[in-house]
């Protein structure tokens, strides 16, 4: 377009500079001719003549060029800012996506990790019961064993003290009692014994 516009400035000048040298050949005079009233009629004619032939040309060819451009050019703006609406849009949507799949993904976890914590927990008091159940039998054993073991020993302890008071009796008094009489009497010194240990 500026080429356009500088070439059709530069014709309208040479055509002006033509004419005027013309009229200033013809007339013979000094001066500068185009301050001469005389060729103004010609100079004007001249100057509506180029501005016309460029008005023209300038509508009918330079003017609907620059509209097509500017056309194609809104219009690839137009397609280009489409694009770009669409692509956000899609980009929004595959973030809400992957949002949404990352919060599935995390509740996933947490009912597995949930899971697994309440079947370790499970199994945890499954086997404690489970031990607990054998320490009892064990302890119950023990205990049984261990009653056992006394009333043995204190059955041993009776026999033998009640062997000692017959002995000690014979050998003290000179007197052998019975064996119900001994036994009675360590029976009676045993309670004596742990009545004073109580109190």
């Amino acid at each position: 377009m500026r080429r356009v516009h500088a070439w059709a400035t530069t014709a309208s000048v040479a055509v002006m500079a033509t004419a005027t040298s013309a009229a200033y050949a013809a007339g013979g005079e000094a001066g500068l001719p185009q301050l001469k009233v005389g060729t103004w009629p010609s100079q004007l004619f001249w100057l509506v003549v180029i501005f016309g032939l460029g008005y023209v040309f300038m509508a009918r060819v330079v003017t609907p060029r620059i509209g097509s451009v500017l056309e194609e050019r809104r219009t690839r703006l137009d397609e280009d800012l489409t694009r770009a609406r669409e692509a956000s849009a899609e980009a929004a949507q595959t973030r809400a996506d992957y949002e949404a799949s990352l919060d599935e993904a995390r509740n996933e976890a947490a009912e597995f990790a949930r899971n697994a914590a309440n079947e370790a927990q499970a199994k945890a008091d499954a086997t404690e019961k489970k031990a607990a159940k054998k320490m009892a039998t064990r302890i119950g054993k023990a205990e049984t064993a261990l009653a056992e073991a006394r009333a043995e020993a204190e059955s041993n302890l009776t026999a033998i003290a009640t062997e000692a008071a017959i002995e000690a009796a014979t050998q003290v008094a000179g007197v052998k009692p019975t064996k119900a009489q001994a036994d009675k009497a360590v029976k009676a010194a045993a309670k004596t014994l742990v009545a004073q240990g109580v109190g």
